[in-house]
């Protein structure tokens, strides 16, 4: 018989979270300077349009990439382990996201400038298709029962405060230096700013052990020889469901946190400042959101609070774009926080839902995959969807139909997905919660 001592609640809290945090930072600052300098600086031989459709086509590439991250990181994070993925991941993104800082502008290399973006985000995109499913597995994996959906938000969080701090950095550059300032080199000082961050965060993880449930399984040698074919073979629906059912989520979110920025600054001529600041405020009630929604679905369960998502983002799609148009900083901001809600609605269960729903020989890579697979069209391709149907036909209108397509959709998957909040995390391996927290963080013990 041996003890062994729990990581505290803090510690779990702060590893989960600190890296989603940094990485959605990096993924997001991408987003916002596409949507403000990219066109111009990389390419300039464009209409404003069209550089604008450019540079978001550019940050699409990180989605793509996203998947092929979730299977490489997903097939190691369930063969040798979830921690040493999640410092691999962080290191992966954090470096990228550093050398974009870095890359020269069209102006200063031509062609070669664009193309390597491209790879950068394409590299980042890898990074971050690791550390989600990493990330929420190292929280509810950790979770007493009955309190995965509160671990769950832990990283969960992490969307929420990097797209803050990426946009409050944007905003006070913005403030503190002239247009030309920031478009020549301005906009660099948040990518290498990242450098920073990158190592507090690889110090909080080396600090953290390997979660019990993949411990356990360890020792029993339960994991599967190739995780992601594992998961084809066995949950094949469950996964086409999972990843449908969270495209809805993406899409709302860089539907107000891109498209809405790119659409407010040029399409309505609304000030660059007065859209971050609607954007930060509506990410901060976003963050509280998610929050209370990750904790709630512990007691109603992740399906309810799901499909109440699906159905408020249809009723939305309209009065979101209503709203913007009316060039009313407070309307603006009522359109965005109650679209960030939306988001977090679906987002905040979905932190233990989509572990909860498969097993533990095959939950980082099917956890990851569906997550990062649903990026790629609620993320990547649906600002370009906005983009091209507002050029095209000077209207929002099709957009909001489109966003409600992909709400009724989602709302399908969810209907055929079972309830999982009581479900058996630790498919009965013996021994998998010996080192899960209870609610003091004393120590525990096993045999």
């Amino acid at each position: 018989m041996r003890t062994v001592v729990a990581p505290s609640r803090n510690r779990i809290a702060v590893a989960s979270f600190i890296g989603t945090a940094i990485e959605f930072y990096d993924f997001y600052i991408y987003g916002t300077a596409a949507a403000l300098v990219f066109g111009k600086l990389f390419f300039p031989s464009f209409s404003a349009a069209a550089g604008t459709l450019l540079s978001l086509a550019t940050f699409a590439v990180g989605f793509i990439a996203r998947p092929l991250g979730a299977v490489l990181f997903g097939h190691f994070g369930d063969r040798l382990g979830r921690k040493r993925m999640l410092i691999a991941s962080l290191l992966v993104m954090g470096l990228s996201t550093v050398a974009i800082g870095l890359v020269p502008s069209f102006a200063t290399i031509g062609v070669t400038a664009p193309v390597l973006l491209v790879v950068l985000r394409f590299v980042q995109g890898i990074g971050l298709g690791g550390e989600w499913g990493g990330a929420v597995l190292l929280a509810t994996e950790y979770a007493p029962a009955g309190q995965r959906g509160l671990y769950s938000a832990f990283p969960q969080l992490g969307p929420s405060v990097g797209f803050v701090l990426g946009n409050a950095l944007f905003l006070v550059l913005n403030a503190a230096m002239s247009a030309e300032a920031f478009q020549a080199w301005g906009w660099r000082i948040p990518f290498l700013a990242s450098a920073v961050l990158l190592a507090v965060g690889y110090y909080i993880r080396m600090r953290i052990a390997e979660t019990p449930v993949f411990q356990a399984a360890l020792q029993a040698n339960a994991q599967a020889e190739v995780p992601f074919l594992e998961l084809w073979r066995r949950q094949p629906v469950v996964l086409v469901l999972a990843t449908v059912s969270f495209m809805l989520a993406f899409t709302l979110f860089y539907t107000i946190s891109t498209f809405c920025l790119s659409y407010g600054t040029t399409a309505l001529k609304l000030s660059r400042t007065t859209m971050l600041v609607e954007a930060i405020i509506a990410a901060a009630v976003m963050g509280v959101a998610t929050l209370w929604f990750a904790v709630l679905s512990d007691r109603v369960g992740r399906r309810k609070l799901c499909i109440l998502a699906a159905v408020a983002s249809a009723v939305w799609a309209f009065p979101l774009f209503w709203l913007m148009q009316t060039r009313s900083p407070l309307l603006i901001g009522v359109a965005m926080v109650v679209g960030l809600v939306c988001f977090a609605l679906l987002c905040g269960p979905m932190g233990a839902y989509l572990p909860e729903l498969f097993r533990v020989h095959y939950r980082y890579s099917g956890a990851s995959f569906a997550y990062n697979t649903a990026g790629i069209i609620g993320g990547g391709i649906s600002p370009l969807v906005a983009t091209s149907l507002l050029a095209s036909t000077a209207s929002t209108a099709p957009f909001s139909w489109y966003l409600v397509g992909v709400a009724v959709l989602c709302l399908v998957c969810l209907l055929f997905m079972d309830e999982t909040k009581d479900h058996d995390f630790s498919d009965g391996i013996p021994n998998s919660a010996a080192l899960t927290i209870d609610h003091a963080d004393r120590s525990t013990t096993t045999q």
